[in-house]
């Protein structure tokens, strides 16, 4: 006789979220682990965020994902985080049992994933910018210093987020022997004053999503560097083409979106799901979305 027991319920919350493709991405890893769970797309209002996670709580909701605008305000209403979370102070996956919020950030480690699985390039003793400082990037930073490259530029149209950005992670930078710096973005060093090119740059602006210009100059780029935009899809288009143009190697974060949601999985379900056929899946999905 089938079990009658309710479904594990778990939703990714944003505004707005109906493009999200995590419940199809949670869909594919339910069936390739055998887990019986749902997923579903709930979109919040930006001012009732905490009502609705608590109302969320209150119906017996076992999980969220936590995509834009809500990271850092999910951290700040959780009684639990992470060291990466709250190295972040951006969160992006919570736990909800008995009452309580644990909240963890899984992009960077689902970014690292990407870049050095599926990319296939090694980020130990490489130089790499990072482009923008907001919750993005804070996400991503701790991992991408966890990696050990040599040297990590982080710029941004203000200063002094990138300056915050990083002396919050100046510690652990020494820990790990990595150079970290801030970069003004009108000054981010030109072709003449720049010891070398960055092999790996990664915006995590909103330059894509808003149709804007890549905002740093092509020289920043060495021949065959990765050039890798958190966005994908269409609105990564305009970047991928400028690091074409520039000799480099574009990556878009569909990728980072599967491997990052893996790891929330492992965390709710205690099992990593398999990522290379679903990458594969996703894109040939979309592509088809999109003719």
């Amino acid at each position: 006789m089938a079990s009658t027991a309710p479904l594990d319920r778990y939703c990714v919350l944003g505004h707005p979220v109906a493009h999200s493709r995590s419940p199809w991405i949670h869909a594919c890893f339910a069936r390739l682990t055998g887990q019986a769970l749902s997923y579903d797309a709930c979109d919040m209002a930006p001012d009732g965020f905490a009502d609705g996670l608590n109302a969320l709580i209150a119906s017996g909701v076992r999980g969220c994902s936590i995509t834009v605008p809500f990271k850092h305000l999910a951290a700040r209403l959780a009684q639990h985080l992470s060291p990466r979370c709250q190295l972040a102070q951006a969160a992006n996956v919570l736990s909800l049992k008995d009452g309580q919020i644990w909240a963890d950030n899984t992009d960077g480690i689902g970014l690292v994933t990407d870049i050095v699985q599926h990319a296939g390039v090694s980020l130990r003793g490489i130089r790499l910018l990072l482009i923008g400082a907001g919750g993005a990037a804070a996400g991503i930073l701790g991992p991408l210093i966890d990696s050990r490259p040599a040297h990590i530029g982080v710029t941004n149209r203000t200063l002094h987020r990138a300056q915050s950005l990083v002396e919050s992670h100046q510690a652990l930078a020494s820990l790990q022997g990595v150079a970290l710096q801030a970069l003004d973005l009108q000054a981010v060093p030109s072709v003449q004053t720049m010891e070398r090119p960055f092999d790996v740059v990664i915006n995590a602006t909103a330059c894509s999503l808003q149709g804007a210009g890549v905002p740093v100059g092509g020289h920043v780029l060495g021949r065959g560097a990765l050039a890798y935009d958190l966005m994908y899809g269409p609105q990564a288009q305009g970047f991928l083409d400028w690091a074409r143009q520039h000799g480099a190697v574009p990556r878009d974060g569909l990728g980072m979106l599967v491997e990052q949601a893996a790891e929330a999985f492992l965390i709710w379900r205690g099992v990593r799901p398999p990522t290379v056929d679903v990458v594969a899946q996703l894109r040939d999905r979309w592509h088809t979305l999109l003719i």
